[in-house]
């Protein structure tokens, strides 16, 4: 199948509300030579990462949107604009290849429509972008709701996080420090030729100056290495477990916390891991499996905000990786800028607040629980801290000691950053002795 078709089939399900690029892309990439995976993967997520600045330009030069059942050949439209617009293939190649698409999406009379506004858009490239300056959607390429709500939670921050989430994110590394130093890993790392940097603020974190496969990085099929943001490395380093600890990591999948914590910590007592989605369980497994840690903890099938999985032992520490709506990740999933709504926003703070609340009965007295999302909206976060500590007498707000990001009344809020973390929020949790019932 055309490049061009099979990406805009797929982004065609997204623009319909069907599915997710983690979802689709995998099948899509088997469906291709090996050779045609790179640009295949580069037109959905690129296409995607610009949707609302291309839709934009699609709306200048054409006379009337695509109707509900032709969404293909606005994917299609869409994707032709993305290669005139970011990529270094030859134009006449990309109107080309991009017009033959509407013929083998059995649609041939939109072949003509769609050169027309392809070639038009080569001619007046400058033109049309200069009359968008003004465009919100053009100029800041992402959905009304979250350019809003962003700017009445971060008046100071919202033009930096916009700009942020437009950006391709790094790849960064965990190195696993049971079986070589980070010095050892940048040194493996230069012999290969691949050229890398230590993270600011995670002592295992490595930054590939250039992404790669990870078939391409030596020792990562033997567990030298994990692919995880710098900011998700940090939950480690908050939990702070200590020997004989036991530990709970609630929503654990795709279970890089959860190895990162099981490396760091090989004395610890039992290790319990809980995720609700059969196929997440399998993920988890997977990446344990790979790094020969299966066997030091017990993986659940089950619903943090139940307790029939539960043996009724308290836990030293709980880490909680709630749901979210990912703002924080957007660079790395475009397809959030299309998928999510306002809406779910409320939705899912109540699902944090009721996950909170069931595991806080599962921590010992004493003990600490670290909540985590990769959001950047307060509802998800100080919001729901400040609403639990209100709710429970024996919670206790920590400060949250790292050098990135800014303080919070109730934890500390990493906004995306150009070359380096994700946006990410995280609070600490002590549970107080003897401070009588909730409230």
């Amino acid at each position: 199948m055309n490049i061009r078709v099979r990406a805009a089939t797929l982004i065609a399900s997204l623009l319909q509300q069907r599915g997710s690029l983690k979802s689709l892309l995998p099948e899509a990439l088997d469906g291709c030579e090996p050779r045609d995976r790179p640009l295949l993967r580069q037109l959905c997520y690129g296409t995607l990462r610009d949707l609302y600045r291309l839709d934009s330009i699609a709306g200048k030069l054409l006379k009337r949107p695509f109707r509900e059942q032709d969404q293909d050949l606005r994917a299609l439209l869409l994707i032709g604009l993305y290669q005139l617009r970011s990529l270094r293939i030859p134009a006449h190649a990309a109107v080309s290849e991009t017009v033959d698409g509407a013929e083998l999406l059995s649609k041939e009379w939109a072949g003509k429509l769609i050169n027309a506004v392809l070639r038009r858009y080569q001619r007046e490239q400058d033109k049309i972008e200069s009359g968008l300056a003004n465009d919100e959607a053009f100029r800041w390429n992402h959905p009304d709701w979250l350019i809003e709500k962003l700017k009445h939670n971060w008046p100071d921050h919202w033009q930096a996080i916009l700009a942020a989430n437009d950006n391709q994110a790094p790849l960064t590394l965990r190195v696993n420090k049971r079986l070589l130093t980070r010095e050892e890993a940048l040194q493996q790392l230069s012999d290969a030729g691949i050229a890398a940097t230590p993270g600011e603020f995670s002592a295992e974190a490595i930054t590939l100056a250039e992404a790669r496969d990870t078939s391409e990085i030596p020792g990562f099929a033997e567990g030298r290495f994990s692919v995880q943001d710098e900011a998700a490395q940090l939950a480690n380093l908050l939990l702070n477990a200590e020997k004989g600890d036991r530990v709970l990591d609630a929503c654990a999948a795709p279970g890089g916390k959860l190895c990162h914590l099981l490396e760091a910590n090989p004395s610890l007592g039992e290790v319990v891991a809980v995720e609700m989605e059969p196929v997440r369980v399998e993920r988890t497994r997977d990446n344990l499996e790979r790094l020969k840690l299966s066997h030091e903890c017990v993986l659940h099938l089950g619903d943090a905000s139940a307790g029939d999985w539960w043996d009724g032992k308290p836990f030293d520490r709980i880490l909680v990786d709630a749901p979210c709506s990912g703002t924080g990740v957007i660079r790395r999933n475009p397809d959030i800028k299309l998928l999510r709504r306002n809406e779910e926003i409320l939705a899912l703070a109540n699902l944090q607040l009721s996950i909170l609340s069931n595991l806080w009965r599962m921590l010992k007295p004493g003990g600490r629980l670290v909540y985590a999302t990769c959001s950047v909206f307060p509802q998800e976060n100080e919001r729901i801290m400040q609403r639990f500590v209100k709710l429970h007498a024996d919670a206790q707000a920590e400060p949250v000691p790292l050098a990135c990001g800014i303080e919070r009344p109730f934890g500390r809020q990493l906004f995306p950053v150009d070359g380096g973390h994700d946006g990410f929020f995280y609070a600490i949790l002590t549970k107080q002795p003897d401070a009588g019932t909730d409230k």
